[in-house]
């Protein structure tokens, strides 16, 4: 759960072009934690948008997407796009946005006050609709924790490699060393902020072996979850997103250890031969938290 109390599970996020009633179909068979309908780049040429912006409301309106969060891409603040994504999409229906090119923290505030004038004119409760930073230039990266404590309907920050890429003048190799910079700024900043990092899509969407490779230093690096552009990734990323059983259960014995240990008024409590301290106590409170909301989730698909 983030500092704004925002209790959700953002495991796996997929992209869906909103202009595709077929992909949109498929993507609503799947068991993705959150749809990003996208209205931006994979939506082309520019009349399709209005497109997409129907079909959302269409598929909204036909109640098939109870089971997910929904976080249309919207269009960003100079593609003279942004104002209809933004005042055709707010329904209630919607949980938010994910806006594209956050360059700094003042394109995230400029994205909160346009929300916060069409909830009160359209009588949405204030601060309904959560925001998702697209981290993909380098200045949203130098610029990573103003734009991830610049609003409070800020909830996740996702990294987009590729567009970053290109910014830097770098090219993506397959270790993975010209975004670990990237990657590392990105979850530490989510984190100091209390919202949940997003890794980047993976793009070589055919290869099993090297999204797992991914995904274990993205967990490693603290991310909780990674956007993703094909459904067959979604159960390795909910893999590696969820804790283990030998997670859950330890984290179980470390608390009642830590518990007895306070009632018996000794100083410390040890596990296989492990110091227990209120860091690890701490963890694994967080651990089982996790668990129980993608439990509550599981149960409700």
């Amino acid at each position: 759960m983030s500092k704004s109390g925002y209790p959700v599970i953002m495991r796996s996020m997929l992209f869906v072009p909103a202009h595709n009633d077929k992909l949109i179909a498929s993507a609503l068979r799947t068991q993705a934690d959150v749809l990003l309908f996208d209205v931006e780049d994979s939506v082309q040429p520019i009349n399709n948008k209005q497109v997409a912006r129907d079909n959302i409301l269409k598929f909204i309106g036909e109640n098939v997407c109870e089971d997910f969060k929904i976080f249309p891409r919207v269009n960003d603040r100079e593609s003279g796009q942004l104002l209809k994504d933004l005042y055709q999409l707010t329904v209630p229906e919607i949980d938010g946005f994910m806006y594209p090119k956050s360059y700094r923290g003042e394109d995230i505030y400029f994205v909160d006050k346009l929300l916060e004038t069409i909830e009160y004119e359209k009588g949405i409760a204030r601060g309904h609709f959560k925001i998702i930073p697209l981290i993909e230039t380098t200045s949203a990266v130098v610029h990573i924790n103003e734009i991830c404590s610049s609003s409070p309907r800020v909830v996740a920050v996702a990294f987009g490699c590729e567009d970053y890429l290109t910014d830097l003048g770098s090219f993506n190799d397959l270790e993975g060393q010209s975004i670990f910079t990237a990657r590392s700024l990105i979850a530490m900043a989510a984190k100091a902020n209390g919202i949940i990092p997003i890794d980047t899509v993976h793009i070589r969407v055919h290869d099993m072996e090297d999204l797992e490779y991914n995904l274990d230093i993205a967990k490693k690096l603290g991310f909780e979850g990674m956007l993703s552009l094909h459904p067959k990734e979604i159960k390795y990323i909910h893999q590696y997103f969820s804790p283990t059983q030998q997670e859950i259960d330890d984290a179980h014995q470390m608390l009642r250890l830590a518990k007895a240990a306070e009632e018996n008024n000794q100083g410390v409590a040890y596990m296989e031969g492990k110091f227990i301290g209120p860091p690890m106590v701490l963890q694994a409170r967080k651990i089982i938290a996790r668990h129980e909301i993608i439990k509550r989730r599981k149960e409700k698909q």
